[in-house]
């Protein structure tokens, strides 16, 4: 079972959670009117984020382990691959959703009540794409609801400042959204031969990238509302700057459908537009 538990862990990739974990925290820190949460607050925020994405990924490897199978940019995944049983990777999943719903339980009624519709957002992405092009979209919201769930953890309930939430899990929508269109590029012959619909498979990869293109604008005009709310200063501002220079970075790599780059514009820059937004932004709510 350890060897087993190694092998998940490995295969959904625990340091992606770098792509929400700061917006995620940037909610918190509203719900706490800019003040450094407590260490208990900090500690089931957390577990809460971390439970969740790995019921979410857990969940996304079974649906998907006959398709990962067929796949030859996935085949080698721990359930198509043998590494793993499927038993096992749904007493993983199961175990961190119910894990999820108890610190969601630790954190008020509220949070209680919610986490199970959190968990089907979460679930819902992975059968999205058999039915709608949109499924971009589910996984962007899949991700939005984290500043928004954050917020509500540490304030309990939703109250005005709440639209500066609303926003960042907006601009994380987007961001998330695009960025997805922008990866599922790369198996287009694949989505194509399987049913899938994804974006690129519909479009194309020319015509996806550009609606990828526009997601991220988007996103760069919510992360400019999520400033005239929450009243940023120099260093939040400065923060979208840089956010906008690095998206032009990331769609410069795949200019014309080259797709060479995606793993660069996928993991590394989305993970630094996270991190260098996040910390400044942080820098700017706690600043005396």
């Amino acid at each position: 079972m350890t060897g087993a538990l190694g092998h998940i862990l490995t295969d959904i990739k625990l340091a992606h959670s770098v792509f929400a974990l700061p917006f995620a925290g940037l909610g918190l820190l509203v719900g706490t009117r800019g003040q450094p949460p407590t260490a208990l607050l900090l500690l089931q925020f957390a577990a809460a984020m971390l439970l969740a994405r790995s019921a979410a990924m857990g969940w996304n490897r079974l649906a998907d382990r006959r398709l990962d199978a067929t796949n030859p940019r996935t085949a080698t995944r721990a359930l198509p691959a043998g590494r793993v049983s499927p038993r096992a990777m749904a007493a993983f999943t199961l175990a961190c959703a119910a894990g999820f719903v108890a610190v969601a339980g630790s954190l008020g009624r509220s949070c209680l009540l919610l986490s199970p519709l959190v968990l089907l957002v979460l679930w819902a992405y992975s059968l999205s794409k058999r039915f709608t092009s949109l499924a971009h979209l589910v996984l962007g919201l899949a991700l939005g609801l984290a500043p928004p769930a954050a917020y509500l953890a540490a304030r309990g309930s939703l109250q005005a400042d709440a639209a500066i939430a609303l926003w960042l899990g907006l601009s994380v929508l987007l961001w998330v959204a695009g960025f997805d269109v922008i990866y599922a590029c790369q198996d287009v012959e694949h989505d194509r031969r399987e049913g899938l619909r994804s974006l690129p498979a519909r479009l194309g990869v020319r015509p996806a990238l550009r609606v990828a293109a526009a997601l991220h604008a988007g996103m760069l005009a919510a992360l400019a509302a999520t400033a005239r709310a929450a009243g940023f200063g120099p260093l939040g501002w400065a923060a979208i700057g840089l956010v906008g220079m690095l998206l032009a970075a990331e769609h410069a790599l795949v200019r014309g459908g080259n797709l060479a780059r995606v793993n660069s514009a996928f993991f590394t820059l989305n993970g630094v537009v996270s991190l260098v937004f996040g910390g400044l932004v942080a820098a700017d709510l706690l600043w005396p």
